[in-house]
C-alpha cells in the first residue's frame, strides 16, 4: 500500500477515534509491520483526555501494558513492536480500560477476529471489563463475512475502519 494511502488511513481513523469522545482509559497499540493506523490514532486520543496504554510482550501469555505518553517515548521491542519506555504495569491493568482497541488482520461480521497468530489477545481478552468496547481496527476490506472461529476465540462487538468508521458487529448486526 502506498504511504499516502497509509497516511490517509491513519488521519481517518485518528478523526473517528477522536470523535469518540473517550475520556478514561483506553487499551490499544502502536501500529507497526502495516497495521492500519499511527500514533497520531493514540495521540488523538490522548488529546481528547484519554489515557492509553498499549502492550508490551514479554514470554506467551497475557500481556502486560505501559501507558502511551507519545511516539518520542518508545523503543523497539520485540517482534518489531514499539513499546513505551515507562513502567511496565502487569496484565490486570486491562480491567482499567473502557475502550480496547486491537489489532486484526481481519474481522468478521459476528466478531470473530483473526489476528497474527501468537496468542497473545486470545490470552488476555477474557480479563476485561465485561463492558468494556472491544474494538477490531482493520481496513475496509478486511472486514469480511466470515471467518473460522476456534472455541478460545473472544468475539469483538465493533470494527473500527478508515472509510467505514465505527460499526456494531455480531449476530444481530448482520452485514448492511
Amino acid at each position: 500500500m502506498p504511504a499516502t494511502e497509509r497516511e490517509k488511513e491513519a488521519f481517518a481513523l485518528a478523526t473517528t477515534v477522536s470523535a469518540m469522545g473517550v475520556r478514561g482509559w483506553v487499551c490499544a497499540y502502536v501500529p507497526v509491520a502495516g497495521e492500519p493506523g499511527s500514533t497520531a490514532m493514540l495521540d488523538a486520543l490522548r488529546g481528547g483526555g484519554a489515557r492509553v496504554l498499549v502492550p508490551v510482550t514479554g514470554p506467551p501469555g497475557p500481556l502486560s501494558w505501559a501507558e502511551y505518553t507519545g511516539a518520542d517515548a518508545t523503543r523497539r521491542a520485540r517482534y518489531g513492536l514499539l513499546e513505551p519506555t515507562g513502567a511496565v504495569l502487569p496484565p490486570a491493568t486491562i480491567t482499567r480500560a473502557d475502550l480496547i482497541l486491537v489489532p486484526a488482520l481481519a474481522v468478521d461480521l459476528r466478531g470473530v477476529r483473526l489476528g497474527r497468530g501468537a496468542g497473545y489477545y486470545d490470552r488476555t481478552l477474557p480479563a476485561a471489563r465485561p463492558d468494556a468496547r472491544l474494538v477490531a481496527v482493520v481496513r475496509d476490506d478486511e472486514l469480511v463475512d466470515r471467518l473460522p472461529e476456534e472455541p478460545h476465540d473472544l468475539r469483538m462487538g465493533w470494527a473500527l475502519t478508515p472509510r467505514g468508521g465505527l460499526r456494531r458487529l455480531g449476530d444481530d448486526y448482520p452485514g448492511e
